[in-house]
């Protein structure tokens, strides 16, 4: 039992996890992001149970779905974070937040976090009048998975799994098992109310030192596919783009076209980072040296080249 001193922080962003449906009207009726995370917790009283002691602490910083994510709320995010996390009886963050950029946000906090606490990412895939609303357990195994502690970093917690933040994919659009980690599979798995630990958080890439006044690099991402054109890329190239992201064809390659107005972008100075199409395990180190090859599906790609550029 936790002590009443210990505090859960919640932060709220807004998402499904907080949308409502008008009354009588079916789930896939909702808007995101209607529920203040206060009003949001207000409804899940199981939460006291949850945090077996802790005090929970709520916090609005932003109110948005979460395909309209962007720089300045991570930003806002990232400082709010530090706040919370430096202070001593916290033990823990869970953030409410929409599925579809999920995994943008979770990789970005884990690579330019430091923290000896956990944090924890959840949502939902159905919003919180659904008759069958998912958020509610997800936010209390979130916060128990928090108070219960013994590890270090940034997490997402779904469907009784927790999932490190750097493998964690949304693999379905509407399935409520929409997440899973491809071929690592989740750190932990809830089983007769326990959770069952197996294996430890990956060792983290890099620390970037980032904040609010740092300027994000212009990235683009692109595909590669049959009867792939390159304009794309010499438009992005004359705009003053500074990488480009291609989505490769099996294990990274590119079609012909494509590649050669790739190979005149990174003689101009542009910088080209590949990924694989496939849903299922990552491209190696490019021997040839044609480009650096990416274990990250495409939006994680992205935000990996922005922050190597930024660290330079």
């Amino acid at each position: 039992m936790q002590n009443k001193s210990s505090t859960v922080v919640v932060l709220g962003t807004g998402g499904t996890i907080a949308g409502t449906a008008p009354s009588g009207a079916g789930d896939s009726s909702y808007v995101a992001a209607q529920l203040s995370v206060a009003e949001l917790l207000a409804g899940v009283p199981e939460l006291v149970a949850a945090a077996q002691g802790a005090e929970i602490d709520a916090e609005q910083v932003a109110q948005i779905d979460s395909k309209d994510m962007s720089w300045s709320v991570w930003a806002r995010l990232l400082d709010r974070l530090k706040h919370h996390l430096s202070r001593p009886e916290v033990l823990g963050v869970v953030i409410t937040h929409g599925t579809d950029t999920l995994e943008e946000t979770a990789y970005f906090l884990h690579r330019v976090l430091q923290t000896t606490k956990p944090v924890v990412l959840t949502a939902a895939m159905r919003p919180a009048t659904s008759t069958e609303a998912d958020g509610p357990r997800h936010l209390c195994q979130s916060v128990q998975v928090v108070v219960e502690g013994g590890w270090a970093g940034v997490a997402v917690v779904l469907q009784s799994e927790v999932h490190d933040a750097s493998t964690i994919r949304k693999m379905y659009p509407r399935a409520l098992r929409a997440f899973a980690s491809g071929d690592v599979g989740p750190l932990a798995v809830l089983e007769n109310g326990v959770w069952c630990w197996r294996r430890a958080l990956l060792a983290a890439d890099p620390l970037v030192p980032w904040d609010e006044g740092t300027p994000w690099p212009w990235v683009e991402v692109l595909h590669s596919h049959a009867g792939a054109r390159a304009e794309a890329v010499s438009s992005w190239c004359a705009a003053g783009v500074q990488g480009l992201v291609v989505v490769a064809t099996g294990n990274g390659t590119v079609h012909h076209e494509l590649e050669t107005a790739l190979r005149q972008a990174q003689a101009a100075g542009v910088v080209v980072w590949r990924c694989t199409r496939c849903p299922q395990g990552g491209l190696e180190p490019d021997s040839l040296g044609w480009s650096p090859a990416s274990h990250l599906p495409p939006a994680q790609t992205r935000i990996a080249l922005m922050l190597n550029l930024i660290s330079k």
